[in-house]
């Protein structure tokens, strides 16, 4: 169900429709995923903003956090390192400004933070996002 603008989703509503949009995703991503913990939060902490040199919370809307499987696998480190964050209020502030559905918004984002796990482009990204060479 879309979501219309007025009442923004509270936290526990956020982490469902996530796993909705994770859910959508293609399978091929899906499987690979394994067990990356999606975490809502409000805004990224100050020390994710001062590691990237961002002056405003508003400026993040998600973040991959942990080594890449192209780097786990060169390194040999273990999987409980990853994580994908989803920053609800950048995330709403962002959808009250333009006309997408809020599902939509954070399935892109979703999609985005993910796809750094696996090394891809936002061209591979995108073509994920739009459902080319899926499942």
């Amino acid at each position: 169900m879309a979501r219309e603008h007025g009442q923004p989703p509270s936290l526990e509503e956020f982490e469902t429709m996530a796993g909705e949009a994770f859910e959508s995703i293609p399978n091929v991503l899906r499987r690979q995923c394994g067990q990356v913990p999606i975490r809502i939060q409000d805004f990224p902490d100050d020390e994710t903003l001062a590691d990237m040199g961002l002056e405003s919370p508003y400026e993040l809307l998600g973040l991959y956090h942990g080594v890449g499987l192209a780097g786990r696998e060169a390194h040999g480190l273990a999987q409980d390192v990853d994580m994908v964050f989803l920053y609800r209020r950048p995330i709403l502030d962002f959808w009250c400004e333009t006309e997408e559905r809020l599902e939509d918004l954070v399935r892109h984002v979703l999609i985005h933070e993910i796809g750094h796990h696996f090394g891809f482009s936002d061209e591979d990204m995108e073509a994920i996002e739009h459902g080319a060479g899926t499942d």
